[in-house]
């Protein structure tokens, strides 16, 4: 990496049209995302990450001043304690004005939003749109790039989002988003590193300091190292800062004492104009800095000439975070706290709706007014709220609750259940129990049966997703009892839909229809949709459990319902109890539901929803044979939830299957992790996971007799239950590990398994898109045929604990010539295609039709037809085209495949 030299700044420049210390491949790879971008393959979004100062707003900025680059939409995060949503969309809406800006100002949601930035660029091809310091980002701002990173090769622009990458932890949600975005070509990803010793050098001699101890001191970071000099020489830096930094993070002594020496040589204007413009954030407007500094035209002058601030778009701003944190921590304590409340007032008297209501509560705390935060901080959490932005919400109402203690106590309640509510909608369940015992204290000093029995009743709720079911139930009973001996309401109708809701977990399907029949009178003569969307949901999920399709109606009314009122958590409760239906009973016609859903709940930013969809899907993967797919899901699961067990036990199942089908260690951890969940649990829905999987894994190991263990118990409550397709999994691997009894209640394909009828169970299965269970139906079969189709089978799985033990049966009636496993080439495979099939897939991507395949190879074009056939089958996909863009995705270039 060369080094080159900078030019010397002009007073007022930015650093944006100087030279950049060692960062000529990174401009050479966005040159090259821009040129890709404007071709015909879509646009690309670049990720650049690295650590505060490394330089990275000076080198996209260097960038976007090339010539002919084209037009820049630049938006930013900032560091307030809670951001502001949307906060760089709304940047760009306010340059772009028109149709985004009114979306902004009206509330949209992220979907709209990205669809409005989508129309935008393709009206103006070659477009390049920057979103600075996702790292500060809010839920909708991170929904927005998600939701245009995934269309991203039908956006013709360059999207470029900067990020410091040290300063994300594991649940970090921007990690989750980075670990979703993938694309060869679309989706790419760079690193400013800290400069070298080399380089360093170059910098310090000309000024006469000692260039090893420069870089031991800044790490080689640029903007340290600029601006080290810049206060030692009494000049500028370079500007090679990434404009924004961490806000809360500790600054390093040489860098607080090199911004403080540059900010002592100011003249007294200039210096009280540096003070109020490190207290206004996300910029500070003229009109606001005329209101904290009543005459700063000349210490404003004074400043931008200096270089520590610039002009942005809509005011003033400091080149780099870590320099304003450096003078608003040497502020006196007066001095901060009068420029806040400064703030406060001047923003508060700004026109209805021309400034962002999270900026004030900001203000307003670091104010310590009372009253002020109490106005602000729920109105900046119900337009939070209103975008998707949940934790957002959730950070304003403690804000709000932390300057409520001396309100009456109905005033805090309300307070404490609009937290639970947002903590809930963002997996933080643990949270919201504890804001919703608090309410209910308060409700109870207050006196107020009603809204006391009200929030029982979610509370029974928040209860049972957290775990503790019998907690729940005693939530919901006392709910019941209070409401019922008032007049019918609302509270009313909802806690008699709690009660349906906990028959339902419990899967007691008469009592379920009881209570949610009851419930769906009162709220329909009430018409309250919520409770009515909240029945209907019941009522369908446990009659699609039963196997009976009209539930599916019930939940398409009630998803009906939920969307049209906006009804957030209804909408993902809908998707989720079809994903839970679904995976029961196999009813995988339904599978589309699920990328619906994860669309749904990705704009609407229900964290946990999306999260219970994935689980779902990786056993739909699991099912279909796409193990890798699965892993992957499950692994992002349990990555990324934090306090609902049902979920961790979804995840950890899979992923045991996985590893166990295929013979990898680490087998029986999970389970064990899974087992440990378990208690306290008594519902179906959780011990079945659990012990379908312990069984299937004990049986792959040859440990037949823990299998009866296993399932015994289960087996009794899924007979009990009427869960039929639990019930004849469990009979049916029970049978494989030795067990012969009579089960009532088995639903097809196992009964035909069950009944010595492998071929037909087989066909059945096959018909559902499972192809592990269509095997494992002809593991008992006395047929040799059939044994060689489910060993053949488990071979194109790659499940070889299966396949050796039906090898085991066929040496056993006597068959010599066993087929062995594929190769290791085949193996390696990331798509498991055998050699020949490599072949054949480099031929495609190539273009060639399957009669010049057939010439090229000397083979049938018949031949060829089963190979494509087969290819698409490895490859989950449905077309030759799709073929070639899933070859991509898993790093199967042409060359690559024909070698395999």
């Amino acid at each position: 990496m060369g080094v080159e030299r900078p030019v010397p700044l002009r007073p007022g420049q930015t650093g944006a049209r100087s030279q950049l210390l060692e960062r000529s491949h990174h401009l050479t790879a966005l040159r090259a995302a821009k040129t890709w971008a404007s071709g015909p393959h879509g646009g690309v979004l670049v990720m650049l990450g690295g650590e505060a100062g490394g330089g990275k707003t000076a080198l996209v900025r260097r960038f976007c001043a090339e010539p002919g680059v084209g037009r820049v939409l630049w938006g930013a995060c900032d560091p307030l304690f809670t951001p502001r949503p949307l906060g760089p969309f709304v940047d760009i809406a306010q340059e772009l004005g028109g149709d985004l800006l009114e979306l902004v100002q009206s509330g949209a949601r992220p979907h709209q939003v990205a669809a409005a930035m989508t129309r935008d660029t393709r009206a103006t091809p070659g477009t390049i749109v920057v979103c600075e310091d996702l790292h500060w980002a809010d839920e909708a701002t991170l929904d927005v790039l998600s939701l245009l990173g995934r269309r991203i090769e039908s956006i013709p622009a360059l999207v470029i989002a900067t990020y410091r990458d040290d300063e994300l932890d594991r649940v970090h949600p921007l990690r989750r988003l980075l670990g979703e975005l993938r694309g060869p070509n679309s989706i790419r990803r760079l690193t400013t590193e800290p400069l070298t010793p080399g380089a360093v050098r170059s910098l310090a001699e000309p000024h006469g300091l000692d260039a090893g101890a420069l870089h031991r001191a800044t790490g080689g970071n640029p903007f340290f190292v600029t601006e080290v000099i810049a206060a030692r020489e009494g000049s500028r830096g370079d500007g090679q800062g990434d404009g924004r930094g961490d806000g809360r993070g500790e600054i390093p002594a040489t860098v607080r004492e090199a911004v403080l020496a540059r900010a002592a040589r100011l003249s007294d204007p200039a210096a009280a104009v540096v003070e109020a413009l490190s207290v206004a954030l996300p910029h500070c407007e003229l009109w606001l800095l005329d209101a904290l500094e009543p005459t700063p035209a000349g210490g404003l002058a004074e400043c931008l000439s200096s270089g520590i601030v610039e002009v942005v778009p809509g005011g003033v701003a400091f080149r780099h975070e870590l320099a304003r944190i450096a003078i608003e921590e040497s502020l006196s304590p007066h001095r901060r706290l009068a420029l806040h409340r400064g703030a406060t007032e001047a923003l508060a008297a700004a026109p209805p709706g021309a400034v962002d209501p999270t900026r004030l509560a900001y203000h307003a705390e670091a104010a310590g007014d009372t009253a002020a935060v109490l106005r602000f901080a729920p109105a900046a959490a119900g337009h939070a709220a209103s975008i998707g932005a949940h934790r957002e919400a959730a950070a304003q109402y403690e804000r709000a609750l932390r300057f409520a203690a001396g309100q009456p106590a109905a005033a805090r309640a309300t307070l404490l259940e609009r937290l639970s509510h947002e903590c809930y909608l963002t997996d933080q369940m643990r949270a919201s129990v504890a804001a919703l015992e608090q309410a209910i204290d308060h409700w109870r000093t207050a006196g107020d049966e009603r809204r006391l029995g009200a929030a029982l009743s979610q509370l029974a709720r928040r209860l049972w997703c957290g775990g503790h079911s019998a907690e729940s139930a005693a939530a919901g009973s006392e709910a019941l009892s209070l409401l019922e001996r008032l007049p019918p309401g609302p509270e009313l109708a909802l806690a008699y839909g709690i009660a349906a809701a906990t028959c339902l977990n419990e899967e007691r399907f008469d009592e379920t229809l009881s209570w949610g029949s009851r419930a769906l009178e009162l709220a329909e003569d009430l018409g309250d949709r919520p409770v009515i969307a909240y029945c209907l949901n019941n009522l369908g999920t446990m009659e699609l459990l039963a196997g009976r399709p009209a539930g599916l109606a019930r939940l398409a009314r009630s998803l009906a319902l939920a969307e049209e009122a906006g009804l957030e958590d209804h909408v993902g409760r809908v998707f989720i109890h079809l994903g839970w239906a679904m995976t029961r009973t196999r009813a995988y016609d339904l599978a589309p539901w699920l990328d619906r859903g994860l669309e749904a709940c990705e704009d609407l930013g229900l964290e946990a929803w999306k999260l219970y969809l994935m689980a779902y899907r990786a056993r739909f993967h699991l099912d279909a044979g796409r193990w890798d797919a699965a892993a992957a899901d499950a692994e992002f699961v349990l990555r990324s939830a934090q306090s609902v067990p049902l979920l961790r036990i979804l995840a950890l199942v899979v992923l045991a299957l996985v590893r166990a089908r295929r013979g990898e260690e680490r087998q029986w951890p999970p389970l064990e992790e899974a087992l440990a969940l378990l208690s306290g649990q008594d519902e179906l829905q959780y011990s079945a996971p659990v012990a379908l999987a312990r069984a299937e894994v004990a049986w792959l190991n040859g440990r037949c007799a823990a299998v009866e263990a296993a399932t015994g118990d289960v087996l009794a409550l899924a007979v009990d239950r009427g869960a039929s397709w639990v019930t004849g999994e469990l009979a049916w691997l029970r049978r494989l590990a030795g067990v012969r009894e009579v089960v009532p209640g088995v639903v097809e394909p196992y009964a035909a398994q069950l009944a010595g009828d492998g071929a037909a169970a087989a066909a059945g299965w096959t018909r559902l898109g499972c192809p592990y269970d269509a095997a494992l139906a002809l593991v008992e079969s006395e047929d040799e045929s059939s044994l060689r189709v489910a060993l053949a089978e488990f071979q194109r799985l790659g499940a070889r604990p299966a396949a050796a033990i039906v090898s085991r049966r066929l040496r056993e009636h006597g068959v010599r010539d066993v087929p062995r496993g594929p190769r290791s080439t085949t193996r390696n495979n990331p798509a498991r295609l055998t050699r020949r099939e490599a072949e054949v897939l480099a031929l495609v991507q190539q273009g060639s039709s399957n009669a010049e395949i057939a010439a090229r190879l000397y083979v049938s074009e018949r031949t060829v037809h089963h190979h494509v056939s087969a290819i698409l089958r490895k490859l989950g996909v449905d077309s030759r085209g799709k073929a070639v863009s899933e070859a991509a995705r898993l790093g199967l270039t042409p060359d690559g495949a024909a070698s395999a």
